[in-house]
């Protein structure tokens, strides 16, 4: 299983999940994945975050809402690597980002802020001390692609040029429209956007969604629910990539499936 120990300017690196029940979120990605977790406690011996690992490595985390979020949905959080928060934070807001948390230091792990796109879709910035991000991806059971479902292609293009510095390539897919794929460094493809497909309601808005992989994804949906989820979007096979399936998790978490072509 190859892992990491670093990660280039403008890769995605870290997701996590911000759940109204953290505890039943960790026996749900437990059973569906085969996490394990451990809580991180503060100075007063309450949680403030979880780490969600995969034999020994860490795959993503786990935490409570802010204040005044308690009643909303799970939700999967992206973060990508930066150099220099700060710098990052301010070339995005001159981008017509908004900023939503400031860069702010998380104990030993790094700095991290929140923005928002022109295109109302939040993303993460993390700076790295101890924690790198995910010690392996592109696994079962692991991160292994970060997209942006957004209704204004054009502008968030612009923006992530300019933020990020991404190479864009374009692909045909034909009646879907245009798939652009976010390159950088020298791992190739690092994030997806496209157009917000014509099916999804209005009151959806732009966000970023996170890919998980796995080697059977009939056993994986399966698990789904089996434990509580709903499949959101029956698997569908797109050629050269793999089937890929849209689930929620019984908090209201949604996150996609896939199969690489080859797996199973």
């Amino acid at each position: 299983m190859p892992t990491f120990t670093s990660y280039d300017h403008g890769c995605p690196s870290w997701v996590d999940l911000m759940s109204p029940d953290v505890e039943a979120s960790k026996a749900f990605y437990g059973r569906v994945f085969g996490w394990a977790t451990e809580d991180q406690l503060d100075d007063h011996g309450d949680r403030n975050y979880v780490m969600c690992t995969l034999e020994g490595d860490n795959v993503a985390g786990m935490g409570g809402p802010q204040p005044g979020m308690e009643d909303m949905p799970a939700f999967w959080n992206t973060y990508v690597s930066v150099d220099d928060i700060a710098a990052t934070t301010s070339t995005a807001e001159n981008a017509g980002g908004t900023v939503m948390m400031p860069p702010t230091k998380v104990m030993d792990a790094g700095h991290m802020a929140i923005i928002t796109d022109p295109t109302g879709a939040s993303i993460s910035l993390r700076q790295p001390l101890e924690h790198i991000g995910a010690t392996v991806c592109n696994e079962p059971g692991t991160m292994t692609w970060n997209e942006l479902l957004t209704r204004d292609v054009d502008t968030a293009l612009d923006f992530y040029r300019r933020v990020f510095g991404w190479e864009i390539i374009d692909h045909d897919m034909g009646p879907a429209g245009f798939y652009h794929e976010a390159q950088g460094g020298e791992n190739g493809g690092w994030a997806g956007i496209m157009a917000m497909p014509s099916e999804v309601p209005e009151m959806v808005p732009s966000h970023w969604m996170v890919y998980f992989g796995t080697a059977d994804i009939t056993a994986s949906l399966a698990a789904v629910t089996r434990h509580g989820g709903l499949v959101g979007r029956e698997p569908f096979t797109i050629p050269g990539v793999g089937t890929i399936a849209i689930v929620h998790d019984p908090q209201g978490g949604s996150f996609s499936l896939m199969q690489p072509d080859g797996a199973n």
